[in-house]
């Protein structure tokens, strides 16, 4: 028999219902969104369900074809991006997707319904490192179409992240995260194994205002620019007025971005002569983690203008990136500015 003593149990929150509390601020809202992003995490525990199997499973290694961005495909990169694709194909709320893998848009097939929405994604990144246990994520964009009806176009890929409706990032590492935002606060859960569900860990994400790291492939440091170098200098301590970061960097930005946006601190991947354009992919990978960045009150920018006021070109656009504590960043445009 229970006693009069009231019960406080912790509150358990899954991404369902978040996202569905989160819908309910929108009484315009169809529904559509919250079960785009619903089947994003679907995809998200599929995918993890392969990643922590991989050394059992003949799922390791190359596949033996190259993407459109000249790398080798990973065996885990196209089972990641049939999932996400094969997961939002036929559900009618999106109007067309883009994946870092393919050239080109990927139509939603004939006999479907076609959506409001447009997904971008990155399917694996830093997949490079999948054969040697290193936390991988995916990045995922949502925009509303431009298009009016019919099949989705390239001018609906080719958004500003000014317009961006929700964005976010799964990490596949000790534990798995989905970390996401619709404008309104990011939010990160964690996913439960035992009963197969993401729920809220880390609620309201906030980037801590004294940063610890700084992460940079430090190796390329011959090749870049005096106003990049000199920045790295300030980052280390060798500058007066500012005590010096810690260096850590994994290789997968997910990874990197994930420490960052949780102990606070600066990512940052320049371009360099045989990449005078960058590197990372603006659509698949700045943009999303820029939005993420600005919701828990970061920053990002190609080193002269912020990230998400850049107008797209091209579906595998390339940029310079740096990104995290808004001062951090700001001070890298300061040194450009000053030397390059």
């Amino acid at each position: 028999m229970l006693n009069s003593h009231t019960i406080h149990a912790p509150q358990i929150l899954t991404i369902e219902r978040h996202i569905l509390e989160m819908q309910r601020k929108f009484p315009e809202a169809t529904g559509a969104l919250t079960g785009l992003l619903y089947d994003l995490a679907l995809a998200g525990k599929l995918i993890a369900s392969q990643t922590t199997r991989a050394g059992l499973v003949e799922i390791l290694g190359k596949e033996g074809s190259v993407n459109v961005q000249g790398e080798q495909v990973m065996k885990l990169d196209r089972l990641a991006d049939e999932t996400i694709y094969r997961l939002n194909d036929h559900t009618g709320r999106l109007a067309i997707m883009g994946s870092e893998e393919h050239e080109d848009p990927l139509p939603i097939p004939e006999g479907y319904p076609k959506g409001k929405y447009v997904l971008l994604y990155d399917p694996l990144d830093g997949s490079s490192n999948i054969d040697y246990n290193v936390s991988i994520g995916t990045i995922f964009a949502i925009y509303r179409r431009k298009s009016a009806t019919g099949p989705g176009t390239l001018e609906d890929c080719l958004q500003p992240g000014r317009d961006l409706v929700a964005a976010g990032y799964l990490i596949y590492g000790s534990s798995t995260m989905l970390v996401y935002s619709t404008g309104q606060g990011v939010h990160g859960f964690t996913l439960d194994p035992t009963v197969g569900e993401f729920l809220l860990s880390h609620p309201d994400i906030r980037m801590p205002q004294k940063p610890t790291y700084y992460s940079v492939n430090q190796g390329y440091e011959n090749l870049w620019s005096e106003g990049v170098r000199q920045y790295t200098y300030y980052l280390q301590g060798k500058k007066k007025g500012f005590k010096g970061l810690s260096l850590r960097y994994i290789g997968s930005m997910v990874a990197d971005f994930h420490r960052n946006l949780l102990t606070g601190g600066v990512y940052y991947y320049p371009a360099v002569p045989s990449q005078p354009q960058g590197k990372l992919r603006l659509l698949y990978e700045a943009v999303p983690l820029a939005f993420i960045a600005e919701q828990a009150g970061g920053y990002a920018s190609d080193g002269r203008r912020n990230i998400l006021d850049i107008q797209p070109e091209s579906l595998h656009q390339r940029t310079p990136l740096f990104i995290g504590n808004r001062g951090l960043v700001e001070k890298a445009e300061e040194y450009i500015a000053r030397y390059d």
